[in-house]
């Protein structure tokens, strides 16, 4: 077994949870000296060191393997795709961070993307759109995706909270819709109601939620689910928000939702019994949306949230993009990392789905760094009913890493041997590191180009053979 040497991520955790490290080494049955050893990384941190802290933290063992740093230098690469470019910071600098100084390579990444949001206003505000410009440097919705992302997609207390209220309700698959009603009706005295221009409304003062009639009995049931969360349980709600975000703030506001949806998805789907479900399964998807009367992407999110201590599911990505590569929905349990510019791989099936609507699409991927992933990809279509109405499609896609593939019915058939044939995807065009991928769209950072009258290649955008070849004038 590969030696894991991690001690900046063993120190910077003890300090988020605020323990000494006495406190800590007594939580793990080894001494303080053996403890400063490995947080100086004098010493490896052993298996059963791994699994304890495991147990201890909440955190999967692989927190601290060389996955996480990938994803963090991945990040970085991003954040500083500027400064990697002018070759003012190279590649082994960023590694080195990562590996070594975790909570300064977080810093910098959330610096880069602050200034790269700002940069993109001001570049509209200068365009005449100076109303985009009177907002933050950067967007609500983006910074709970960051809320989630750092949490690996899981919050304990709150699904422990929603499993103790789905069993004290008795809830039963397919028949939450009555139960919930009962329950706002009795504890809060709202009662439902009929007609809504929206698909939901909750006036405060009357009592009243109103649902759209377009809404399907799952659907229903969700909305429910989530105005019996923010009644009953809003002081969690905002404590788990103020963890990250100014109390009134609209981050804030926008978490409160963000968790609330998250207690709507345990509370329908209550974790044990959903966990003993998908297993049982092998996590076949549409066994599991029949099985609990929810939609496809309601049950892939939840999925992707299966990451309670010592009853763990598989350890997911969950992903939601339209045709032209928006993604509106990107959450990870595992060490797989998201472009968060200059768009996602084309060669990723998530995109192969909008040629074949509602069939599920499985590709086994291979990363730059040599990990392989076993992707899901499937379309949804939500619309408002009628003929001539608008309506919005999306592809989902739910991945883990090929060593869990085998517990997935996607899996039958496949080679999963490492020297399997795998489709070779990259993290974003501006930042992947594949120099001769035919379909790359913008030129790799750091690299000079390789210009030439006299020839021409496959590669859009060939490099120098050496550095200082290649780009600029030639004689």
């Amino acid at each position: 077994m590969t030696k894991v040497f991690a001690g900046a991520r063993l120190r910077l955790l003890r300090q988020e949870r605020g323990l000494s490290q006495a406190a800590l080494a007594r939580a793990l049955s080894i001494s303080p000296s053996y403890l400063n050893q490995m947080e100086h990384d004098a010493r490896p941190l052993t298996v059963p060191v791994l699994l304890r802290l495991a147990e201890v933290f909440g955190v999967d063992a692989g927190y601290f393997s060389e996955r996480e740093s990938a994803r963090l230098l991945a990040d970085l690469t991003e954040a500083l795709a500027e400064e990697v470019s002018a070759g003012r910071v190279g590649a082994a600098d960023l590694e080195r961070l990562a590996r070594e100084q975790p909570a300064v390579a977080r810093v910098l990444v959330d610096h880069g993307r602050r200034t790269a949001a700002l940069t993109e206003r001001l570049a509209e505000l200068s365009g005449g759109r100076a109303e985009i410009a009177a907002g933050g440097p950067r967007a609500p919705h983006e910074e709970i995706r960051e809320f989630f992302y750092r949490r690996q997609n899981y919050l304990h207390g709150l699904d422990l909270a929603a499993e103790e209220l789905a069993g004290e309700l008795a809830l039963r698959p397919g028949e939450a819709l009555p139960v919930l009603a009962a329950r706002l009706q009795e504890r809060h005295g709202v009662r439902l109601a009929e007609g809504c221009e929206v698909l939901h409304r909750f006036d405060p003062v009357r009592r009243v939620l109103h649902l759209s009639e377009r809404l399907r009995t799952g659907q229903r049931a969700f909305r429910l689910a989530t105005q019996l969360a923010l009644l009953e349980y809003g002081p969690l709600l905002s404590e788990l928000a103020g963890e990250d975000f100014a109390a009134d703030t609209d981050a804030w506001a926008l978490a409160r939702i963000g968790v609330a949806h998250y207690f709507a998805a345990a509370l329908l789907l209550p974790y044990r019994v959903f966990h003993g479900a998908a297993e049982e399964l092998r996590y076949d998807i549409e066994q599991l949306t029949d099985r609990f009367g929810l939609g496809y992407e309601t049950v892939c999110h939840r999925l992707s949230t299966l990451q309670r201590p010592r009853r763990r599911g598989v350890p997911f990505s969950f992903v939601r993009v339209d045709r032209a590569g928006n993604m509106s929905k990107r959450q990870s349990a595992t060490g797989f990392h998201f472009s968060r510019a200059g768009g996602t791989c084309p060669l990723w099936n998530v995109y192969e789905a909008f040629a074949a609507p509602g069939r599920i699409h499985v590709q086994i991927a291979a990363m730059p760094d040599g990990r392989r992933y076993l992707w899901t990809a499937r379309t949804v279509t939500r619309h408002q009913g009628g003929w001539g109405e608008p309506r919005k499609t999306f592809a989902i896609g739910l991945g883990c890493e090929l060593r869990h593939a085998g517990r997935l019915v996607y899996s039958d058939g496949l080679d999963l041997s490492q020297t399997a044939a795998a489709t070779p995807v990259g993290m974003g065009c501006r930042i992947c590191e594949r120099l001769d991928c035919p379909q790359r769209a913008v030129p790799p950072l750091g690299r000079r180009l390789a210009f030439d009258e006299n020839s021409s290649t496959f590669v859009p955008y060939p490099v120098a053979d050496r550095p200082g070849e290649g780009a600029g004038p030639r004689p």
